[in-house]
């Protein structure tokens, strides 16, 4: 560890912090628009680099995941923020065009997607709504938007973010977000798992490091421990584990859990994060055809194998009716999926170690001998089990079967189940056929508004918050310190949302052409994040170099890779 290195990276944003904050916004812009061309430049290397260390072929449609959780979130952010600040500086409101509606109880939602033609074109019947905290009202809404934007003469500060190690956009949007939502320069701490992206991302941030506003720094843990308790650091954003969080700031072993205890922490700096947790899907008994069970037990391995299970909101309890004649069917085609994916390493470090402790369980089934994927089947719900405590971060799916004799209790206790039950906060997922949503339609947003979760999917995984620039990403309000949960604050949110609740995305039940047999008037195809689509690289690929320019001749091209899948 070279600390005068890291001494000299911290003095350096100190005497830069406050320019930054003042700078005036155009300037601001035009550095977004540096790193649009240059992340655009990098972005096969990028997304290259990530797919070798994981183990990918290149060639395979998986790798469209790093394709669209590297360059292109990155970019979409970028695009999304860049119009923040343009009608900042024409002295708009940044939500002037948006659709804000009320619930039937007075809670105020905002509809960050779609907001235009070209976005119902690309992800068609897909909607993203950020709902805000209690007090938050159509009226007032305008107080709580852009607040760094509105203060006089703000004060800068020196924010040392702890960064991911699995999904490759994380960094670069925590980095952006805090930047230029929240006017702090930033020492980055990358994690030594994906360190490899650092160069990289220095090549693409170039403009701002070169003008002191961002510094790089590598290492290990004692890295990170001697930037934590810097006295130049003003504010630490973790992206990791509540464990990690918990070591930071209270300490480790007796004593630190001593000081978590009494809720002495070890440091005043204020610590926003981002903690993962226990994510739950929750399946609604219905009347399903036979390409409904194929289609959904497709979405549901894609949100337990995608980054081979290393992402904090990959499901990893699947609530299922007791009593529904479909259960055991959708399980045995879940199994199918799971069994029958793409082989890939698990590369996260201790997902070996992790998986073993799942096995322990009676019940706990290893899929083939040529991948390691694991399926616990029947975990009681009755019961403190590991898999409802223990985030696996590693491909293990555990199930458990909710009594109720029709739609309407099964939900209920399904959500009373995931708040109760599950650790962590961070996202949740439905699904839902159309008939029984329209019939049970009450019960539907009475449990989305239960769910104690930052992101909710409904018919889509809610990985598609973090996809959404627009969406803010983060833990269910209300955490503290000593009981951290899923974190504190939220990142992405390009519109600059103070005060949100969660962020709830919607799509579509069935994927078009077989939509169209039901009646459903829309020309969604299979997503391209799901495991099953055949062109999800060439879809990803061309869906990044779009959000560089954002060229409606590009469209077509798209379209017709996206329903090639």
């Amino acid at each position: 560890m070279d600390t005068q290195k890291l001494d000299n990276s911290l003095t350096v944003l100190q005497s830069s912090k406050d320019r930054w904050a003042g700078l005036p916004v155009p300037d601001k812009i035009e550095h977004i628009d540096q790193i649009i061309s240059l992340t655009a430049f990098y972005a096969e290397e990028w997304a290259m680099t990530a797919t070798k260390a994981k183990g990918l072929d290149p060639d395979s449609p998986i790798a469209g995941e790093e394709w669209l959780g590297g360059p292109y979130a990155f970019l979409n952010w970028l695009q999304y923020m860049k119009n923040t600040l343009k009608l900042l500086v024409n002295g708009k409101s940044v939500i002037h065009k948006m659709k804000i509606k009320s619930r039937h109880n007075g809670q105020t939602v905002a509809q960050v997607y779609p907001n235009n033609l070209l976005e119902k074109l690309l992800l068609n019947h897909y909607s993203i709504d950020v709902w805000m905290q209690e007090g938050i009202t159509p009226d007032n809404i305008e107080n709580t938007v852009a607040g760094f934007y509105k203060k006089n003469n703000p004060q800068g500060k020196v924010l040392l973010i702890l960064g991911a190690g699995n999904v490759s956009s994380i960094v670069p949007l925590d980095i952006f977000y805090k930047l230029f939502g929240e006017g702090k320069v930033v020492m980055i701490k990358m994690n030594p798992i994906n360190d490899y992206l650092g160069p990289i991302f220095e090549k693409i941030f170039s403009p701002l490091i070169e003008s002191d506003f961002i510094q790089f720094a590598y290492g290990g843990g004692d890295v990170g421990a001697y930037l934590t308790h810097h006295e130049m650091v003003d504010a630490i954003h973790i992206t990791g584990s509540a464990k990690t969080h918990d070591i930071i700031v209270f300490g480790s072993g007796e004593e630190g859990q001593k000081s978590k205890e009494k809720n002495q922490p070890l440091t005043t700096k204020p610590i926003t994060s981002e903690l993962g947790g226990i994510s739950p899907t929750i399946v609604v008994p219905g009347s399903w055809s036979e390409g409904d069970f194929k289609f959904q037990a497709e979405h549901i391995a894609t949100q337990k194998l995608q980054n081979s299970g290393h992402n904090c909101i990959a499901t990893q309890v699947l609530i299922m009716p007791e009593n529904w004649s479909g259960t055991e069917r959708l399980l045995q085609k879940v199994e199918n999926e799971i069994t029958n994916a793409e082989n890939r390493p698990a590369y996260y470090p201790g997902s070996e170690d992790r998986q073993n402790a799942a096995r322990k369980h009676a019940n706990a089934k290893c899929l083939g001998s040529k991948v390691d994927r694991t399926i616990i089947y029947g975990a009681d719900s009755q019961m403190d089990e590991p898999c409802f405590k223990d985030e696996y971060f590693s491909p293990v799916l555990a199930t458990v079967s909710i009594p109720g004799d029709n739609p309407s209790s099964f939900i209920r206790a399904a959500v009373q189940f995931a708040n109760e039950k599950l650790d962590g906060t961070l996202g949740a997922n439905i699904i839902i056929d159309p008939k029984t949503a329209r019939n049970y339609k009450t019960d539907l947003n009475q449990a989305i508004a239960d769910l104690h979760y930052g992101s909710i999917g409904v018919n889509t995984w809610c990985a598609l918050a973090f996809l959404a620039a627009g969406g803010a990403w983060g833990a269910y309000p209300g955490h503290t310190y000593n009981n951290i949960q899923s974190g504190i604050g939220v990142v992405h949110n390009a519109y600059l949302f103070d005060k949100t609740e969660k962020t709830v995305a919607t799509g579509p039940f069935r994927n078009f052409p077989r939509s169209l047999l039901h009646g459903e008037l829309h020309l969604a195809p299979k997503p391209p994040w799901f495991l099953s689509n055949k062109t999800a690289h060439t879809t990803a690929k061309k869906l990044t170099y779009f959000a560089e320019k954002e060229n409606f001749l590009s469209l077509p091209g798209i379209l017709v890779s996206a329903l090639r899948g």
